[in-house]
């Protein structure tokens, strides 16, 4: 499987947290929507960049512009969200399995009805997934294998594309540095600052508007071709769920404290962010918090 587990779950936070309330004045405009951006100002002698991915996405739709290229390849050092190569670590990956189940032997069948228990075990069983093997995993790694694509074996096939495994790819045969803000240790901890109560609601909820569900990714997935970072952001604030409490703890602090990484991170070199689009827009964005900060943000949008 190209797709390992552990890029899977890279991309689950962000699907859930896509955009952030406020248009003060560091914010990017709907005149400077852009998925990459320059990053100069406040000493650095070399401007460094800023790329919004989405995590995965149909290969039809996978664009790399030739200023993302360009980018690209100025940086000597690309920094994900996670180290790419510890996502691929063999032994990261098994510790990772071990964390994946609920501590004290609670049971999806615990935290759910009879009848929406019945519903989600319809459902894997209609993608070859039989839920029996999979009732202690948490109810938000369940969500992402929900995914018909996943059950069906299209994560597997050449359908599917990846930015991060891609950049990843670049980077290695640039023979550039690669490094995370964060570790997978750290992201998976999201999951546990979550309910589990709230997790099964979230994903018994996904289930029952799957169609709808459908609908709004083609939508997101649309919308960031066009790099319409404002209408990104517009979207999600216009479909605000019970999970709106935590952007709080998965969104804006993981922002915050990503800022002071990259402070030191670019004197050092000049460096390519690539960060999931969702991280980019409002005044809790990366965009706004660098600029108070004191660096020039100006995006670089290819026609």
């Amino acid at each position: 499987m190209k797709i390992c587990f552990l890029s899977l779950l890279a991309w689950l936070l962000p699907a859930y947290f896509f955009a952030q309330e406020s248009t003060q004045q560091h914010a990017p405009t709907a005149d400077e929507n852009s998925l990459l951006w320059e990053i100069s100002g406040k000493g650095l002698a070399q401007p460094s960049y800023l790329f919004g991915t989405i995590h995965m996405i149909n290969k039809d739709d996978f664009i790399l512009t030739d200023d993302t290229k360009a980018t690209f390849s100025k940086s000597k050092k690309v920094v994900f969200e996670i180290n790419t190569e510890e996502m691929f670590d063999l032994g990261t990956q098994f510790s990772l399995l071990m964390k994946s189940f609920m501590e004290d032997g609670k049971r999806l069948r615990d935290l759910v009805s009879a009848e929406d228990y019945k519903l989600v075990e319809a459902h894997f069983d209609k993608i070859g997934m039989p839920l029996m093997l999979l009732e202690r995993v948490k109810p938000m790694i369940l969500s992402v294998f929900a995914s018909e694509d996943i059950g069906s074996g299209k994560m597997a096939s050449t359908d599917i594309k990846s930015y991060e495994i891609e950049l990843t790819q670049m980077a290695k045969e640039q023979k550039k540095l690669i490094d995370g803000l964060e570790t997978v240790d750290f992201q998976m901890s999201m999951f546990d600052s979550i309910p589990y109560d709230v997790q099964a609601t979230m994903l018994v909820e996904t289930l029952k508007s799957e169609d709808a569900g459908d609908d709004q990714f083609e939508k997101m997935v649309e919308l960031y071709k066009n790099q319409d970072l404002s209408g990104m952001q517009t979207m999600i604030l216009s479909e605000k769920d019970g999970i709106g409490k935590y952007d709080e703890l998965l969104l804006v602090n993981r922002n915050k404290n990503w800022i002071p990484k990259m402070e030191k991170i670019m004197p050092q070199q000049p460096t390519f962010f690539a960060v999931g689009a969702g991280h980019l827009a409002g005044e809790s964005g990366v965009i706004a918090l660098l600029r108070k900060e004191g660096y020039n943000l100006r995006p670089i949008r290819s026609k």
